[in-house]
Formats: C-alpha cells, sequence, structure tokens
C-alpha cells in the first residue's frame, strides 16, 4: 500500500506533467504561424508511435507499450526548462541532466522516467529509433496543416524533418504525409 509521502509525489507529477499543456512549443514563432504546446505534440507523437509499431509488426518486434510511453515522456524535462527551438539552442545552456535527474528522485516512476529518457536520447534501441521518428512525424503532420492554410515556409521545414526518419516505415509514413489532405480523415477529398 502505498503512503502519504507517495501520493503527494504522485500529485506533483502530474502536475509537473500538466505544465507542458502550458509549455509552447517555440519552433513555431520562427516559422510565423500555427501553434501547439508540448502536451499536444507529445499526445500526438504517442499516436504516431503507437501506429508506427503497428506498421512494421509484420518486420520486426517491438514493445508498443513502451513506445507510446516513450513517446509521452519523451519531452517531461521540458516542464523544467522549457522547449528551446534550434535556435535557442546555440546560445542558451540548458543542464537537462539536471532535470532528469531531479525527476529521478523526485517522483515513485522516477527512475523509469529517467530510464526511457535515457534510452531515447541514446537511440540504439529500435524502439527509440521509432519514436524519434514519430517526433518528426508529428511535427510533420502539424506543418503538412500549416502548408494547406497558407505558409509555404513549413514546407521546407518539412522537408528538413524527413531527412531525420531514421527507419524504413518512418521513411514511407514521411513520403505520403505531404500528399495526405489534413482534412481527407473526415472529407474523403485527397
Amino acid at each position: 500500500m502505498c503512503d502519504e509521502k507517495q501520493l503527494t509525489a504522485t500529485i506533483n507529477f502530474l502536475h509537473e506533467a500538466g505544465q507542458l499543456a502550458q509549455t509552447p512549443r517555440s519552433g513555431f514563432a520562427f516559422l510565423g504561424s500555427g501553434k501547439q504546446s508540448v502536451a499536444e505534440h507529445s499526445y500526438r507523437m504517442a499516436l504516431v508511435a503507437f501506429a508506427l509499431a503497428d506498421l512494421i509488426k509484420e518486420e520486426a518486434q517491438v514493445d508498443r507499450n513502451k513506445m507510446v510511453v516513450m513517446s509521452l515522456l519523451h519531452d517531461l524535462p521540458e516542464a523544467r526548462i522549457s522547449d528551446l527551438n534550434y535556435v535557442n539552442k546555440r546560445y542558451v545552456q540548458v543542464d537537462e541532466q539536471k532535470a532528469i535527474d531531479e525527476i529521478r528522485t523526485a517522483y515513485p516512476v522516477g527512475e523509469e522516467i529517467a530510464q526511457l529518457l535515457k534510452e531515447y536520447e541514446e537511440g540504439k534501441t529500435l524502439e527509440s529509433q521509432l519514436v524519434h521518428d514519430a517526433d518528426q512525424l508529428e511535427l510533420m503532420l502539424a506543418l503538412k496543416k500549416e502548408v494547406e492554410l497558407g505558409n509555404a515556409f513549413a514546407s521546407l521545414w518539412m522537408e528538413n524533418a524527413a531527412k531525420r526518419i531514421q527507419t524504413d516505415v518512418g521513411k514511407r509514413l514521411a513520403e505520403k504525409i505531404p500528399v495526405v489532405k489534413s482534412y481527407s480523415w473526415w472529407s474523403g477529398i485527397n
């Protein structure tokens, strides 16, 4: 049975995770249109990972649940350090490891979170590679909508995101995203 300290720590963890809904993805400011919170990104990224696991199941055995959880947690340190885009990272030194170490010791699930974040960062397992792809594919999906709304610059960002895709199944999805309309799921128009 859990004690009061564990209950309080768990509630604190859930509040910290909730902060991601208030943390904007900073890159959209440079794009000039669109907006998205880190929580919105992580949620759809988890669904992309879920779908990737299904698409690859004939070729390889992957732990779908691990991929989904890794996706949901991959940006958790940003509740503490914020979302830094590529320009910010040229000028700002962030101690992400300190944030991860604090998460590790603060919460009952902290060690598991730290291990998943380490696996994600190392990118050595097929699951972590697919989750990295899910990160880029989710960005491409967000950018696709911006292209359709008239931001031609977003298509260049889509091309750059596609170049970061590692797996064959991810590359196949990345090739298809630019040609499938964001509204075809409900309109039947493609």
